[in-house]
């Protein structure tokens, strides 16, 4: 990943031109030449079978986009070393421009009718953009009249399964603000905390106010001492740039929600440290005991990460983040506030932490939900239900297929000496309310990707944006890039998007198999 916006093609832009023709296929897209309409409309109707029209279509579009040369040789023996590779690791089902494996011939003839549509110069041109990095998010509509609502204050009922629309867009809103988090981090993993970072918002309406570090409790043990001088120094560090607390500070978008947001954005695991602290499962109480049935008690490592401080000069990110959202609801009292937590993976859970913590600590806090992507669970039935009976919001987008939000499960509890009580299974369990969502209703991703794309940030912004509903299939009008997930999840994109996407020249391939051109700088999204 890369700072600020992703780096993009050297040729020319490939979106078809807007059109204000009324009598156009579509007048958001360029009418392809006339010969060749009429090259394709020609041919006898009983003659032409959907293999040759999808052929003749993928020419319309190839002769419409002007190409860069100097980034896809036409005949070199690297690149025909690669697709040699590709394809027989395809099988030979797939030509790299042949568009006809997205319709199988034993398809009905209804079925085959609705198919002539999705080839159409209008869906290719549409298929063109979201492989091109011209994301066009979706429009923004007030939302000032239900912003509690999407805010959680009736558990989001009624507003996930179908999604609503207003929703979805705040949701990758917040979901873009943890991608900063973590290029952010990548763009210097090094840097100590006592240098500036620099910090490109993807939304502009926000102002970032504080960078947010984790210290880890865990240090590497002297047996590991060769082992870790093999690695860059960032991974053993103790204190790391995890996130940052920015507030809405445009006039327009606080009227358009109805009120200045803050959010407290935090990425996931990447330095080894942080491993160690995430495999660190056992239980540990966070409040005095008492006589409830079931005293809170969450994980040890995400505890040491949240209170464990680097020194004077790096405060614990539960003192760091409390602190900083203090101040800023003092400086703007008076007016309709909310605290929004947003977090992938470890972050996901340090997130329940710190609105847990935030509304026991701010005096008349304003209200306060967490947005989470691909989090574990975190602590016991106790903590979630005490962070209920505070009133925090919980909002998790689920991935059908992600392994991490399963873990953990039971852990032993204690009472030493052998006795019955050492046989006792404490459980973890979620909290609050849970969109959940599959890659494989994706039309993009293959059904069987891997473990670190179903995990994959980007792969979770990318379904939520194509989520309508359980029932419903994947958001046709779609507007988020597929570039970014080309970049990091190739091999876990269906082979003709990767095709087209190179014949495009968006995605061109090194003679040693890397991606290279649009996106070869950025960075992978860690898989947790």
């Amino acid at each position: 990943m890369t700072v600020g916006a992703a780096v993009r093609a050297h040729s020319r832009p490939l979106s078809p031109s807007k059109s204000t023709t009324s009598g156009s296929l579509d007048a958001r897209h360029r009418t392809p030449p006339r010969a060749t309409l009429q090259t394709a409309a020609s041919a006898p109707a009983a003659t032409v079978d959907t293999r040759t029209h999808i052929s003749n279509l993928d020419r319309v579009l190839l002769k419409s986009v002007p190409h860069a040369p100097a980034l896809i040789p036409n005949s070199s023996a690297a690149e025909k070393h690669v697709e040699q590779q590709k394809s027989s690791a395809a099988g030979g089902l797939l030509h790299a421009l042949n568009l006809s494996s997205l319709f199988p011939s034993n398809r009905s003839s209804a079925a085959a009718a609705a198919a002539a549509h999705d080839v159409s110069p209008r869906s290719l041109a549409q298929l063109q953009r979201l492989l091109s990095d011209s994301s066009r998010p979706s429009p923004k509509s007030s939302i000032a009249e239900r912003w509690r609502l999407l805010h959680g204050a009736d558990n989001w009922s009624g507003l996930l399964d179908p999604l609503d629309e207003n929703l979805r867009r705040e949701l990758v809103k917040y979901g873009d603000l943890v991608q900063a988090a973590y290029r952010t981090f990548h763009s210097n993993p090094a840097a100590s905390p006592s240098r500036s970072r620099l910090l490109v918002l993807p939304d502009r309406n926000y102002r970032a106010t504080r960078s947010l570090f984790a210290t880890s409790s865990v240090k590497i043990p002297h047996w590991l001492d060769a082992a870790a001088a093999a690695v860059p120094p960032w991974m053993t560090q103790l204190s790391s740039w995890i996130g940052f607390v920015a507030v809405c500070d445009n006039d327009r978008e606080i009227a358009r929600m109805g009120r200045r947001d803050i959010v407290v954005s935090l990425r996931g695991t990447a330095t080894a440290l942080e491993w160690a602290e995430d495999l660190r499962a056992a239980l540990h109480p966070i409040e005095p005991t008492t006589d409830a049935a079931s005293p809170a008690k969450v994980s040890s490592g995400f505890w040491s990460l949240y209170k464990t401080s680097g020194g004077p000069q790096i405060p614990s990110l539960s003192a760091a983040v409390v602190d900083e959202v203090r101040r800023l609801v003092e400086q703007y009292r008076g007016e309709e506030l909310s605290i929004t937590v947003t977090g992938h993976s470890l972050g996901a859970a340090l997130a329940l932490l710190v609105a847990d913590d935030l509304s026991a600590e701010i005096e008349s806090a304003p209200p306060i939900s967490v947005v989470s992507f691909g989090g574990p669970r975190v602590g016991n039935r106790g903590f979630a239900e005490r962070v209920e009976r505070r009133g925090v919001k919980v909002l998790r987008v689920v991935n059908a297929n992600d392994m991490v939000t399963r873990v953990p499960g039971v852990m032993p509890a204690g009472g030493g000496g052998g006795g019955w009580r050492s046989h006792v299974l404490e459980g973890y369990a979620h909290v609050g309310a849970e969109l959940w969502v599959d890659n494989r209703a994706s039309p993009y991703l293959r059904p069987d990707a891997d473990p670190a794309c179903c995990h994959d940030l980007e792969a979770y912004l990318h379904l939520v944006d194509g989520f309508m509903g359980t029932r419903c299939p994947f958001r046709s009008d779609a507007k988020r890039s597929l570039a970014q997930l080309l970049s990091q999840q190739r091999p876990n994109l269906k082979k003709i998007y990767v095709d087209r996407a190179r014949a495009l020249g968006i995605d061109p391939v090194e003679p040693d198999g890397r991606a290279s051109g649009v996106h070869h700088r950025c960075l992978p999204s860690p898989s947790r």
